[in-house]
């Protein structure tokens, strides 16, 4: 593994980037809003906070905006339990614009103001290709300079909001490291995919924005190539909480573990989401929808319409969405089941797995088959069910990542630890600790 593949900061994983703005006009106090996010605690509180000094102020707040974040956080900075990284105003084809951010974090970080000690680093947004990139770390080179703190002590995280930032995470590991940059410092790939839908001129018959899941997958693959972490944009539908959650699943399944958040009620989701659940269950895949079975009694019911089971002498008679199937005997039965249903593991049965698995590899053996049994039941017709899975190392490392997460969080946010108690019980939460170790 190079250098570059290991993750150099002390946050292995960012599952919150949350904004707030930083100046308002005509209110009693411009910076409500910051003081009322860095309270936040708890799985309310971001992995990373983000007093943003760019889109969501108004332009001629911004210079109020800065003095807001450089005040907020050296009065509370110290207690709040995520990172900080203010996000300044940038633009690849403005050179007006990219002096107003330095000036705001030569602001932001000086230490007379008291904050920069509680300051991880910058977000610096409309980047373009990586001698853009270079521009924006060597303006905080310069800042870190100024103001006689280490250089590299700031991080930079960007917002790939062009195709041109989009080419340029393919240089990355190329560039890294070399003597001529700082740009080791970077921390976060954002997605920004409204600026992404301007740039690249796209079109959509509702007006809506496009899922770009090549974007998404792009800036996975060079966060994990250059050591560093990626973040999905924002959700701006606040109130379509199953649509926010649906998004976070699929960017797990990328590797995409950290995505905006707009709300406390969407940090909440996005801090619970990439987490193993407390308790497992079983999915049935009814025509290209996955369906939740609930637990009754220890059985696992389907209650929806678009499956049905019927058993008629001499067989059984399945139905998925539209498509009929007879099976002579309840064996035949079993086997389609199978193809249709899925279980998902709980933090409990993960480690349970490992550890089993763990003891089987220090007795010598090299694999060992799971077993996940069910009863299920479909229109009042119940069938017993059973699935195995080999477990090598190759699985056990895989199942590692939720995990490696789970550890991260608990040491990063001890704000979190009550909250991780009572959703898994204190047992589960410290076998998880010790497993893999």
């Amino acid at each position: 593994m190079t250098e570059l593949d290991k993750r150099t900061h002390g946050r292995k994983f960012v599952r919150t980037f949350f904004t707030t703005p930083t100046a308002e006009k005509g209110v009693d106090d411009s910076a409500k809003k910051l003081r009322s996010a860095i309270g936040l605690r708890g799985m309310q509180a971001p992995d990373v906070w983000v007093p943003d000094n760019e889109d969501a102020t108004a332009p001629n707040m911004r210079d109020e905006g800065a003095e807001n974040i450089a005040e907020v956080v050296a009065e509370e900075g110290d207690e709040f339990p995520g990172e900080i990284h203010p996000r300044v105003v940038w633009h690849r084809d403005s050179p007006e614009t990219r002096y107003k951010g330095f000036q705001h974090m030569l602001e932001i970080a000086d230490p007379e103001n008291g904050a920069v000690e509680n300051i991880d680093g910058f977000v610096i947004p409309e980047v373009g290709d990586i001698d853009d990139w270079k521009k924006a770390d060597e303006f905080i080179t310069i800042v870190e300079n100024e103001h006689g703190l280490e250089e590299g002590s700031l991080n930079m995280s960007v917002i790939i909001e062009s195709g041109s930032a989009e080419l340029a995470m393919g240089k990355l590991r190329d560039e890294m490291g070399k003597a001529s940059n700082n740009l080791q410092r970077l921390f976060l790939l954002v997605d920004g995919e409204v600026d992404y839908t301007k740039d690249m001129r796209a079109i959509t018959p509702t007006g809506g924005l496009p899922e770009w899941k090549e974007l998404r997958h792009n800036t996975s693959r060079a966060a994990s190539a250059a050591g560093l972490i990626s973040v999905d944009g924002p959700y701006d539908d606040i109130r379509d909480v199953e649509g926010y959650h649906d998004r976070i699943t699929a960017n797990n399944a990328m590797g995409m573990l950290g995505i905006w958040s707009l709300t406390p009620g969407q940090v909440v989701e996005a801090n619970k989401s990439p987490l193993p659940p407390a308790a497992g269950y079983w999915i049935l895949d009814a025509g290209g929808r996955t369906a939740e079975l609930e637990d009754e009694d220890g059985v696992q019911v389907y209650s929806g319409e678009t499956v049905e089971l019927e058993e008629e002498d001499g067989g059984y008679e399945l139905e998925v969405a539209g498509d009929e199937y007879f099976f002579e005997d309840e064996e035949e039965l079993v086997a389609e089941l199978l193809d249709l249903l899925d279980y998902v593991p709980s933090m409990d049965d993960i480690v349970d797995s490992m550890e089993e698995f763990e003891a089987a590899k220090e007795a010598g053996q090299g694999a060992i088959a799971m077993t996940q049994s069910a009863t299920v039941e479909i229109d009042g017709v119940q069938v017993d069910v059973a699935q195995d899975r080999m477990w090598d190392e190759a699985t056990y490392q895989a199942l590692m990542t939720p995990i490696k997460l789970f550890k991260d969080v608990y040491h990063n946010r001890p704000d979190q630890h009550d909250d991780l108690a009572e959703l898994y019980s204190e047992d589960v939460v410290e076998r998880a600790l010790e497993v893999g170790n």
